[in-house]
């Protein structure tokens, strides 16, 4: 099929969505490098693969809340936040969309400057570090957000 003639038809695959679960509080492990989403009765909802933290920014141990879902986020990059940034570069404020460092959504922690959050990079999740935060792919980032609402527990686990 070369798709050259105008009303040629296609067939495609249906990724509709069901209907989201309700997590009633997220497990971040950081020695499985995995997210994992808990219903009722500890059910598992959802797990991901994920990037937690590395040696210079550790991941904070224990139990937070989301304080926020914000989606196609701003990012708000301050070198003053980066141990290997120069200090004297400008900070910047980066617009929305699958390339934003944040990716497609961010689900803000009551630990100040952490969150969980998209890739543009997804081939690097799980093989690597962030500044602290945990990073999903965007795909997985917009999934858990349809689970979580502000005040969901967040474990975060050695």
């Amino acid at each position: 099929m070369k798709l050259l003639t105008a009303g040629e038809q296609i067939t495609v695959v249906d990724v509709t969505r069901a209907p989201a679960s309700h997590a009633l509080r997220v497990v971040v492990s950081k020695s499985k490098r995995t997210v994992t989403a808990l219903g009722a009765g500890g059910k598992v909802l959802a797990q991901y693969p994920a990037t937690i933290g590395g040696d210079h920014d550790p991941l904070p141990i224990g139990t937070w809340k989301i304080t926020i879902v914000d989606r196609n986020p701003w990012f708000n990059w301050d070198p003053v936040h980066f141990w290997n940034v120069d200090p004297k570069i400008a900070a910047e404020k980066l617009p929305p969309g699958p390339n934003n460092p944040v990716g497609v959504v961010w689900m803000g922690l009551s630990k100040e400057h952490y969150g969980i959050h998209g890739t543009p990079d997804p081939g690097h999740v799980r093989h690597g570090e962030s500044y602290g935060c945990i990073r999903l792919t965007n795909w997985d980032a917009d999934d858990l957000a349809r689970m979580v609402v502000r005040g969901t527990p967040v474990i975060l686990e050695e």
